[in-house]
């Protein structure tokens, strides 16, 4: 089940990537987060009083703050790490962020076997090169490595994090719907702090009424994004966090596949072969 889990994961996080980066085109990134972790909240809010979740409430919610505190950090790290450029180095590098909750496994005492040590290690090169890493070309400013770094820590705090944030079914919606109310209230106060800068807020042109007719797409990139933490935090705790981890960080992959059948990207032989080294190091974990 924890394969399963967290391949699940790694399928919603790499649609939601791709269907962020898309919206970013024309509308703002933060404006992005904070509509699609709005719609978030409101779904996860009726499922928690559905279920009663909120009978869950407890210290370990504490968390899910933390959680819901760094991942827009993270995220507007790695977006503006994207602009500076070049892409090819930045996306590799944001992969990185899996050493956070591997290495939160191997503290609390964790110890792979043979075969799911070496699925770890090809895996994981697997998915830096699937990000397309550029070897030569356009040098990479030292503020775009920092910030990618950055983001990197960010997204693997957030798998730690969330997946320490509750320990029953319930609980774990509670916890989600925390988190996701944390991230709009950072988000909005940064949205609202760059408005008052004079920082772009709606898409400019159109406005509101691509917001609007964006909607769909932003639920979607909300909702999978909540059910990706929801199916890692399961993932961790039916099995071990370090194959966990390195099979939910499997999304770069899903990211460019849906980039080559949507947009008819061209893979590059680098990221082929990642994807392939990917594919066995899943297997090895799968199996070990």
């Amino acid at each position: 089940m924890t394969a399963l889990f967290a391949l699940t994961t790694s399928l919603m996080w790499g649609l939601a990537d791709f269907g962020g980066g898309l919206l970013t085109r024309r509308t703002p990134a933060l404006t992005v987060v904070v509509v699609s972790q709005t719609i978030a909240v409101v779904v996860l809010g009726a499922i928690v009083v559905a279920t009663g979740g909120f009978s869950e409430a407890g210290p370990r919610l504490w968390y899910a703050v933390a959680a819901g505190l760094i991942g827009p950090v993270a995220m507007l790290a790695f977006y503006k790490a994207l602009a500076l450029g070049p892409m090819g180095v930045v996306s590799p590098l944001g992969a990185l962020g899996v050493a956070v909750p591997v290495g939160v496994g191997l503290v609390l005492g964790e110890r792979p076997g043979l075969l799911q040590f070496a699925g770890i290690l090809v895996a994981v090169v697997g998915v830096v090169l699937a990000g397309g890493p550029q070897f030569k070309g356009a040098p990479v400013q030292r503020q775009a490595v920092l910030l990618t770094l950055l983001a990197a820590f960010g997204f693997g705090a957030v798998m730690a994090l969330i997946a320490e944030a509750s320990t029953t079914l319930t609980g774990l919606f509670l916890a989600l719907f925390v988190q996701r109310v944390t991230n709009v209230v950072a988000g909005g106060a940064a949205l609202y702090a760059s408005a008052k800068r004079g920082g772009r807020v709606l898409p400019e042109e159109g406005g509101w009424r691509v917001v609007r007719a964006s909607l769909p797409a932003l639920a979607f990139v909300g909702l999978a994004d909540v059910a990706a933490n929801g199916t890692y935090a399961l993932a961790a705790r039916e099995g071990p966090v370090t194959v966990a981890a390195v099979l939910a960080s499997l999304y770069p992959i899903v990211t460019a596949l849906a980039a080559r059948g949507v947009l008819s990207e061209r893979l590059r032989g680098v990221q082929a072969a990642g994807a392939g080294l990917a594919l066995v190091g899943t297997l090895l974990l799968a199996t070990g």
